[in-house]
């Protein structure tokens, strides 16, 4: 079996994702599907870590924009993002796949502390790790938090998981005439104001030159091909 083109990947998932058709919640036959993938690119020799959002449960920005202080709803949507990495861990331990869960928020009961070096040595030896809580602090999205620690374990790739099949000019469901990129450099999403990862995220790949691939998460056996270096969905890196 040929190598694997990426060796070491962090995954982002929306909490949508989670959610399957109805969008919020946790959907037992997604997730289950979800994890039979993740093990899939385990069992190719990956390293894989994982950041899944919140938005399923709860969605900071939306509950701030109506009134609830931003900080107080950041730290919800924060608890939200452990819910749905303690039930990615439970479905991953399923299928077989040892997993670890790191939170950014002290909660020694249900997940290890986040520590550099301790994902590290989880990743070497073949453990997925889901690293939790966002970056720990209000303010910052799961994006942020995936960008920072893609960049700090050391990272290959992002893998951005979405339910489209790569970034496309427009809506592809609201505007027929939307075109798909195959490539993007960092300042065309940012330029562009392109719903890859938000700019802060973008940012910081752009100035640790990380690649970003954006593709649908929901086509059985997508990311392994991804992993293996398909030229699916749309990458994002620098310019040439």
């Amino acid at each position: 079996m040929a190598e694997p083109y990426y060796k070491r990947v962090l995954l982002k998932l929306s909490g949508e994702a989670l959610g399957g058709e109805q969008g919020y919640g946790i959907d037992p036959n997604t997730i289950t599907a979800i994890a039979r993938e993740v093990k899939q690119v385990v069992d190719l020799g990956v390293e894989l870590c994982l950041v899944i959002g919140g938005g399923n449960i709860f969605r900071g920005v939306a509950a701030s924009s109506k009134g609830m202080d931003r900080a107080s709803a950041d730290y919800m949507g924060m608890l939200a993002t452990m819910i749905n990495s303690l039930a990615m861990q439970d479905a991953l331990e399923k299928v077989g796949v040892d997993t670890r869960v790191q939170s950014a928020i002290g909660m020694a009961e249900v997940a290890e502390p986040y520590i550099r070096r301790r994902a590290i040595r989880h990743l070497e030896k073949g453990r997925v790790v889901i690293f939790g809580a966002g970056t720990g602090n209000p303010y910052f999205t799961t994006d942020t938090a995936a960008s920072l620690r893609a960049m700090e374990i050391g990272a290959d790739v992002i893998l951005k998981g979405t339910k489209v099949d790569g970034v496309y000019s427009a809506d592809p469901n609201k505007d027929k005439t939307a075109t798909k990129y195959g490539t993007l450099s960092y300042l065309e999403v940012l330029r562009k104001g392109l719903q890859v990862m938000d700019a802060t995220a973008i940012s910081l790949c752009m100035d640790n030159s990380l690649p970003i691939i954006v593709f649908d998460v929901t086509t059985d056996g997508n990311v392994v091909r991804v992993v293996n270096g398909e030229p699916i969905g749309t990458l994002v890196k620098e310019g040439e």
